[in-house]
């Protein structure tokens, strides 16, 4: 029998978190909604966090962490989502400053990791490209020494933040002869320095969340290097929060579908124009059953965790199984308010099916950001079901 109940002491923790989120939680509203908050709204939310250490919670504690469990990270994660609230460390907090901790030089520490908690310096990635995407080894940009200095010439692509960023911790071939995975170092630079140009994407949902980078002769010193030479594939995939169980999103898909459903209980009041007709109301059915099999796969990848396993394709299934609910809950809301629901008019209040359209439209990248679900399934397949590669 599987028992979701708490232990006494995550009752305590689970406790401790809500008691925060009570006195806290106002400075923070809306932070871990599609429409983030600007940086200037968070900062008290920031300093709360910052406080308690919880802007870094998989951190060490001597560094500015709190050095919190698996199970700590997941249940301070669901109480955040439940409450739609962010932990606004962001891609620094949560990826550039474990690799910093691990491989960083002290001098390299000292100058990032203060800022990266007080939120002073905001950080983008620099991975994918054009043709250097799911398979990111592939990547192309070049960085060719010369004395102290790299000169940086390519191009990145899909990099969030990038036009707000003040900093790039990016991906390099320093070694083009090498085989693929080695011959590559990883490289921080300043976004506002001569020869990084920044294009931002619009997508089909009339937003900005992606950019496309170009560097020409972009000058980088030697120190600005993680780690070792042509050994950044390593640095780069680092990861010291193994929580990656996806619960926030799953809790937000459900904090979704709850609002849809108060919606459509409330249909004659608000007089929609679609209705909650008897077919709408079997796929809403699947949908809540499957955002709760999704909670599912969410329990069972932080289990592994704290068992000190690594999971492998759980975490790929527990991924395109909740990018592929993400997007019937869009289609499902869509239909709640038939012809209507597609009007694309901001202006509208959420009874009335204001920001549909462009829920649906954004969910649409679900099944490709973090991974396709091409990629997740060959794990999957090879991993999980150990077929043959094709």
């Amino acid at each position: 029998m599987v028992d979701f109940r708490d232990t006494e002491q995550e009752a305590a923790f689970r406790s401790d978190v809500r008691a925060f989120i009570a006195e806290h939680g106002d400075k923070g509203a809306g932070s871990g909604e599609e429409a983030r908050a600007d940086r200037a709204t968070l900062d008290p939310w920031r300093d709360a966090l910052v406080e308690r250490g919880w802007i870094a919670p998989a951190w060490p504690v001597e560094v500015g962490g709190a050095g919190l469990s698996i199970i700590e990270q997941f249940i301070l994660n669901q109480e955040f989502a439940e409450h739609g609230l962010a932990n606004v460390g962001g891609l620094g907090v949560n990826f550039f400053g474990p690799a910093l901790i691990i491989h960083g030089t002290d001098e390299q520490k000292r100058e990032h990791l203060g800022a990266l908690l007080r939120g002073e310096v905001m950080w983008c990635q620099g991975w994918s490209e054009p043709g250097a995407g799911s398979d990111l080894a592939s990547l192309q940009t070049r960085a060719l020494r010369e004395g102290d200095e790299y000169i940086v010439n390519g191009q990145k692509i899909w990099t969030s933040g990038a036009q707000f960023a003040d900093k790039m911790y990016l991906l390099t071939r320093t070694d083009p002869d090498a085989p693929k995975h080695r011959g590559i170092s990883l490289l921080t630079l300043d976004m506002r320095q001569p020869g990084v140009s920044v294009r931002p994407l619009t997508t089909m949902d009339n937003r900005q969340p992606f950019n496309e980078v170009f560097f020409e002769d972009v000058h980088v010193p030697v120190s600005n290097r993680v780690g070792e030479e042509n050994r950044g594939w390593y640095v780069g995939m680092t990861v010291t929060d193994f929580e990656r169980s996806s619960i926030g999103s799953n809790v937000g898909a459900q904090r979704r579908l709850r609002e849809t459903l108060k919606i459509a209980v409330g249909h004659a009041e608000h007089e929609v124009r679609g209705r909650a007709s008897y077919q709408w109301r079997h796929d809403f059915t699947d949908r809540w059953i499957e955002a709760e099999v999704s909670r599912l796969f969410a329990y069972r990848v932080v289990t592994m965790q704290n068992r000190g396993l690594v999971p492998n394709h759980e975490g790929s299934m527990a991924k395109v199984f909740l990018s592929d609910v993400g997007q019937r809950i869009a289609a499902t809301e869509l239909k709640l308010y038939g012809l209507y629901g597609g009007l694309w008019d901001q202006g509208r209040s959420e009874a009335e099916g204001g920001a549909v359209a462009t829920r649906f439209l954004g969910a649409v990248s679900r099944s490709i950001a973090g991974g396709t679900s091409e990629i997740q399934r060959n794990i999957i397949a090879t991993r999980g079901l150990g077929l043959p590669r094709g």
